[in-house]
């Protein structure tokens, strides 16, 4: 990464990750405009490739058609379709997973065997064949905290956070208004997109009484040196087992409040609120980027790699992505912003970077950026983590970027033109391989033990 965390100036606005609904007094010309593409756009699910071949499946074995007929004999009408779409579409039997499960039979064991505490299997099936048939689906809007679980949110909270000493402060703590997971929703949303299989297995983990998955990694997708990759995974406390020379075994886990969070959208969601499973995708990844800090009840975080208590800044944000991908990935930073928070320059010509975003896009992959909203006076007052998903040719010439964003509270596709988006990217993730040869970067443990020492060196 090239100065991927910019403590000093980019934190204190950025890592708050305002959401652009709460930034009105912000001048927007060009807002975003609903996407509808028809048959030959869809981006609501992408292919499995295997050995660079496109490959579908589409038709059940024997003992597969018995899964899936009971499978549909446990779902509603709505559901029942999602479900045939999936299948129609060769997501269904993809198997693409970390342990080569597929989508079908990780779905069979989170209806047939036990969930976690006040979890329950129809829920989290459903909402999963819901995400998995549009990845749009997905949400970071916190659900409300009804009055049945009002008295045991605030006395868990009490319980877990030192920091507070009343009743009262606790209940205002836990009345989250705007989200700051806008990161790991954006993860959870390609996840869903790209790995559907893996997805799938992350969800049956941690709606398992287990509360928990384990993934196998290549060491090298962290660093070129295994001690490095080592000290990343130690520095992030994320609980690992070696295996082998180059790969090690991680534990997925959302932190210890995520559960009731579940429990509660699993009895009370309603209108846009997240499901319980973007509860337990959305928790496990902060929790990870956060270094095992996070606190589902009040969205704050601590940790040692930002100063800030929401969000997750994009050193963290791409261990994150790293991890959950075991991909070698890669955050650029574009905007130069002094120490005062105002955007004074560009660390790359607009062209480089576009490349950059379209090479990526065109060779499958997502790639989820940072954008902030400046002032009249180019002072950053917000900022917001979304998703590009591709790109069009628009009849003026220009190209236009398809993206998620999972706070807009519209469950579709939206686009922006690249003379809107592009001077208003703060950092983009890439693979290793698409920048490699464009830029100088540091590795990712030598970008954070860096980012580490500035921290230590400011809080002295």
């Amino acid at each position: 990464m090239i100065n991927s965390v910019n403590f000093n100036s980019i934190s204190n606005v950025y890592a708050n990750t305002v959401q652009p609904k709460c930034t009105d007094n912000v001048s927007v010309t060009n807002p975003s405009r609903n996407v509808n593409f028809g048959f030959n756009r869809d981006f609501t699910v992408a292919p499995t490739y295997v050995g660079g071949q496109k490959q579908l499946r589409t038709r059940l074995n024997s003992q597969e058609e018995k899964i899936y007929k009971n499978i549909l004999n446990n779902l509603d009408k709505k559901s029942r379709k999602e479900l045939e779409s999936l299948l129609k579409k060769g997501v269904l039997l993809n198997s693409d997973s970390n342990n080569h499960t597929s989508v079908l039979d990780n779905l069979n064991k989170i209806l047939t065997t036990p969930r976690a505490e006040g979890l329950d299997c129809k829920n989290i099936l459903k909402s999963t064949i819901e995400i998995l048939d549009n990845p749009f689906k997905s949400t970071q809007t916190f659900g409300d905290i009804p009055q049945e679980y009002q008295g045991k949110a605030v006395l868990q909270e009490l319980n877990s956070n030192n920091e507070i000493k009343s009743s009262q402060e606790a209940k205002e703590l836990i009345d989250v208004k705007n989200s700051g997971s806008c990161p790991a929703a954006s993860i959870e949303f390609s996840m869903a997109q790209k790995s559907p299989a893996e997805f799938t297995r992350f969800v049956e983990g941690l709606s398992s009484p287990a509360v928990a998955v384990e993934k196998e990694i290549s060491l090298s997708n962290l660093a070129d040196n295994t001690l490095d990759a080592f000290w990343l995974l130690n520095s992030f406390e994320i609980p690992y087992e070696k295996k082998g020379y180059d790969s090690a075994v991680l534990k997925f886990a959302p932190d210890k409040n995520a559960l009731l969070r579940a429990q509660i959208q699993t009895k009370y969601q309603d209108g846009k609120e997240r499901s319980a499973v973007d509860v337990l995708m959305q928790s496990t990844f902060m929790n990870v980027g956060s270094q095992q800090t996070y606190d589902s009840l009040s969205d704050k975080r601590k940790g040692k790699f930002s100063t800030q208590d929401t969000g997750l800044v994009e050193f963290e944000k791409t261990f994150t992505e790293s991890v959950v991908e075991d991909k070698n990935k890669i955050t650029l930073t574009n905007q130069k912003i002094d120490d005062s928070g105002k955007l004074i320059g560009y660390e790359y010509d607009m062209s480089t970077f576009k490349r950059q975003l379209v090479d990526t896009l065109n060779s499958g992959e997502n790639v989820i950026i940072g954008y902030t909203f400046a002032d009249e006076n180019n002072n950053i007052v917000g900022g917001h983590e979304i998703t590009l998903v591709g790109t069009h040719q628009g009849k003026d010439g220009k190209t236009y970027f398809v993206c998620n964003d999972s706070d807009d509270d519209y469950f579709g596709a939206v686009e922006y033109s690249e003379d809107y988006l592009l001077p208003k990217i703060h950092h983009a993730t890439f693979p290793k391989h698409i920048v490699e040869n464009d830029v100088k970067f540091e590795e990712n443990w030598k970008e954070g033990l860096r980012a580490y020492k500035e921290m230590k060196r400011n809080a002295a």
